[in-house]
């Protein structure tokens, strides 16, 4: 089974629980937290995934773990599955997955803007009022910076790219120039 079909399972799984429990967030949040803590720890890491530690002893250091994170106990029992089953090298993926169905769910779209310069909060406000208004649901904006693109914004949404940058501009004017 691929890695892809391993995470979506498991992320499913545990969307439906979040869904049944009303902790759709909760679950996403602790989802969250462990795994940024896995990811910055490299010790843990590799112990969690060494082939040549005993589940037992990988179990009970995690349960610690997870007992001073302060977990619900449903998310104990998730990351208790996944070390006990030797998924944990699949954390990021079950973490995107969630996020995705979590959003699904909630009628939410991830927006990332990149524009020339700091965007102020009404060009945001307006920004993602307009995106809500195209798609008909509520959309999470995430503006970054990136000074080269001289101006305008590139917008991805829903996996789609919209690049209205002037170093995008710039490019097609060269290319077509370059083409003759």
């Amino acid at each position: 089974m691929s890695t892809s079909a391993i995470s979506k399972r498991y992320a499913k799984a545990l969307v439906s629980l979040g869904s049944e429990q009303n902790k759709i967030d909760a679950f996403g949040e602790e989802l969250a937290k462990v795994s940024s803590l896995v990811a910055a720890e490299d010790l843990l890491r590799l112990l969690l995934e060494s082939p040549t530690l005993a589940v037992e002893k990988k179990s009970a250091i995690f349960a610690d773990i997870m007992e001073k994170l302060g977990l619900s106990e449903v998310m104990r029992d998730f990351f208790g599955l996944l070390v006990e089953k030797d998924r944990m090298q699949y954390l990021p993926q079950i973490e995107l997955y969630y996020q995705q169905l979590a959003d699904e769910l909630s009628g939410t779209l991830r927006a990332r803007v990149t524009a020339a310069v700091e965007l102020s909060d009404a060009q945001k406000k307006a920004i993602s009022a307009e995106l809500e208004k195209q798609t008909g649901k509520n959309v999470e904006l995430t503006v970054d910076v990136d000074e080269a693109l001289i101006g305008g914004l590139r917008t991805e949404i829903g996996g789609r790219l919209f690049d209205g940058s002037v170093k995008t501009q710039l490019k097609r004017i060269e290319d077509t120039l370059t083409k003759g």
